[in-house]
């Protein structure tokens, strides 16, 4: 079991990354809180018949409750703000570099309120991993244009408020129960809080073609339960600051699967920043070394 646990957050970076190009898919023919709330009812379905295949024990309501409240933060306000923004012009390299302060915000919060130690590595981490993806993202800064307004810009910066609040509410209060059932609780959060915004905002237009099937189809099986199974599995048995970094490596896959099915450019400078994130995210996930001598000493 330990060692296919290793795969997990190389896993979970290669299916998150994929979230943005499903999203490329489904924006022109959906608006964004309308198909966030049929992704998110669909993902809580197919996971309530989960718990029913595997006979899960389900969630106290204290645990419901509060796995509703991280899939409102995780889910509800950080995918539909980054959707809003791209939605309403906000390139979407640029919305990548502001969601990349993410894993910055999240280290603080865990210092502040899980109690965790920031080592002066993890910060040198975190640092360098947030310049690989301004390298990375660069060269895409070009296409800035209208669609950064104030509006925009505090949507992106909402949506890294509630992706790091909401991991932050998981790991705290939620991360005890049983896996499937709190996921499905978390897009019964999501989903309610997407609903009333497109209800609220939006004329709930959609056309469905096959790429809106074909989006809809991978957001739902291979992010909305894959990715976040994976993600959960990581806060439950790790550090935040060092779950949060992997998130620094998502730009970086996205622009080579971009680059693989889209034939969108990738250039050296990119290349060297992926390298850079990719050495920041080890700094800041490296396990120490230095408990072992007590260990050592305490066997004897």
């Amino acid at each position: 079991m330990h060692s296919i646990k290793r795969f997990i957050p190389a896993s979970f970076v290669v299916l998150w990354a994929t979230g943005f190009i499903g999203a490329r898919y489904a924006m022109p023919w959906a608006e964004p809180f309308t198909f966030l709330a049929v992704r998110f009812v669909l993902a809580a379905i197919l996971l309530g018949g989960l718990t029913v295949m595997l006979g899960s024990k389900g969630a106290t309501r204290a645990e419901a409750l509060h796995a509703m409240g991280a899939g409102v933060l995780m889910h509800g306000v950080y995918l539909g703000a980054v959707f809003w923004a791209i939605h309403r012009g906000m390139p979407a390299g640029f919305s990548a570099l502001i969601v990349g302060l993410q894993p910055l915000v999240t280290a603080v919060l865990a210092g502040r309120f899980l109690g965790e130690a920031i080592l002066p590595r993890h910060w040198t981490g975190l640092a360098v991993g947030l310049a690989g993806v301004v390298i990375v993202l660069w060269p895409k800064l070009g296409a800035v244009g209208g669609g950064v307004t104030a509006a925009t810009l505090t949507a992106s910066l909402i949506s890294v408020l509630g992706m790091s609040a909401g991991t932050i509410w998981q790991k705290r209060f939620a991360s005890g129960g049983d896996l499937v059932a709190a996921t499905m609780w978390q897009y019964v959060g999501g989903a309610a809080l997407m609903a009333l915004a497109s209800f609220a905002f939006e004329t709930r237009t959609v056309t469905i073609n096959g790429e809106l099937i074909f989006a809809m189809a991978w957001l739902v099986l291979v992010l909305s339960i894959g990715a976040i199974f994976l993600l959960m599995v990581m806060i439950r048995d790790g550090e935040m600051s060092k779950v949060a970094s992997l998130f620094y490596l998502v730009p970086a896959v996205t622009a080579v699967i971009a680059w693989a099915l889209f034939g969108e450019q990738l250039n050296l400078v990119q290349i060297i920043g992926m390298a850079i994130a990719t050495l920041g995210v080890g700094l800041a996930t490296a396990q120490p070394t230095r408990n072992q001598p007590t260990r050592a000493r305490a066997s004897r």
